[in-house]
């Protein structure tokens, strides 16, 4: 009887510690569910948030969707991750730019040779940003990103005799094509070239959006053959569409609002800053 007793006391003892046990790794699971819900609702605010600025900075200057969508993600997540991101809101914005514009026509028969090269080096580099580059990549986007805010705000600027086009061109369609691949950003030296070969404003926009769609289908073919714009990376660029193009309303309803010099100089300031803290972590 005491045999049974001491057994029966100790079979109890037994299932208290496996319950509490049971418990607790309950409550550790219900922690860590609700420590992962949390983050991703911050990250998916982030992602608004940071779309609806880039939007609001292409809506005021005509550019800056990728420039501010790459740096800020970048600061959360892995470069390929982040142009993935990027990849439907940038075509929805710039073939939007491109098509509202005067001739459509015009920036094609000028920019083609460039338009080609660029596509294919960008096909052709987007693995630099991928798997084992992933670092590397994250510092060359704050290098091009501290470039690009220092150029800007110093206003260098260039000139390109049109008898040079036909090979400027292309050779500016390299550069920028292999910096596309490897950071996601496609503004460098695409933008300043277009700038140096005499464009009138409205044709410069224009061909801005058609150079910016050329980069983006570019990008978007490197990495899908890269495995890294799937079926899920693309509904969740395809949601980030909505933010884009509410920025870009609201920076062009802005941009009659504010003063564009003093726009211009803040947003370039926090491009450069951007550029510096990317750089610094992918180092240290």
């Amino acid at each position: 009887m005491a045999t049974c007793r001491g057994f029966c006391v100790w079979r109890d003892e037994r299932d208290s510690q496996r319950d509490s046990v049971a418990a607790a790794n309950l409550s550790t699971a219900l922690a860590v569910a609700s420590r992962r819900r949390r983050a991703l609702w911050a990250r998916m605010i982030a992602l608004i948030l940071t779309f609806v600025l880039a939007g609001t900075v292409k809506g005021v200057t005509g550019m800056g969707l990728p420039t501010v969508t790459m740096g800020l993600l970048g600061l959360i997540m892995a470069p390929a991750q982040a142009a993935a991101l990027l990849i439907i809101p940038s075509l929805a914005t710039n073939i939007w730019q491109f098509a509202v514009g005067p001739d459509p026509r015009r920036p094609l028969r000028r920019n083609w040779p460039m338009l080609i090269v660029m596509a294919l080096a960008t096909v052709a580099t987007a693995g630099l940003m991928t798997g084992a580059h992933a670092a590397g990549a994250t510092l060359a986007l704050g290098a091009v990103l501290m470039i690009y805010g220092l150029m800007s705000l110093l206003r260098i600027r260039f000139a390109v005799p049109r008898g040079t086009e036909f090979w400027v061109g292309p050779l500016a369609g390299a550069v920028t094509g292999v910096l596309t691949g490897a950071t996601g950003v496609f503004v460098i030296p695409a933008a300043p070239y277009l700038q140096a070969i005499g464009l009138e404003k409205e044709d410069l926009v224009q061909a801005l959006g058609l150079s910016f769609t050329v980069s983006t289908l570019g990008l978007a073919a490197g990495l899908l053959g890269r495995g890294a714009f799937h079926l899920d990376a693309a509904g969740a660029s395809l949601l980030c569409t909505a933010p884009a193009l509410l920025g870009v309303a609201a920076g062009q309803w802005l941009r009659d609002r504010i003063d564009p010099e003093t726009f211009r100089r803040v947003f370039f300031c926090a491009m450069f800053a951007l550029g510096a803290d990317l750089a610094l972590r992918a180092v240290f």
